[in-house]
């Protein structure tokens, strides 16, 4: 009965670290996928950004055309600001 005890104590630490490993193996692939959607979306917005500039650029002055792009982000940003606010509120 004495032998019983650390060998269910060492079964138990060793499915311990086991899950902990599962766990730091998924947050890790989590992560990773995280950072390449942030990456494509960041890459996205920029080329996006590009080809609206080089259309307006054609059709009016570069400053207007920088001031229509940076309109359009600054109420994408207020509408970002307001959704993220208004989970909390209610």
């Amino acid at each position: 009965m004495a032998i019983v005890g650390p060998l269910l104590r060492l079964a138990v630490a060793s499915a311990a670290a086991r899950t902990i490993r599962v766990a730091a193996a998924d947050v890790a692939l989590r992560l990773a996928f995280i950072l390449g959607a942030a990456l494509a979306a960041a890459v996205g917005v920029l080329c996006f950004t590009y080809a609206g500039l080089t259309i307006l650029e054609r059709h009016l002055d570069p400053a207007e055309a920088w001031a229509i792009v940076g309109g359009l982000y600054a109420v994408a940003g207020v509408a970002l600001y307001l959704a993220a606010t208004r989970r909390r509120r209610t």
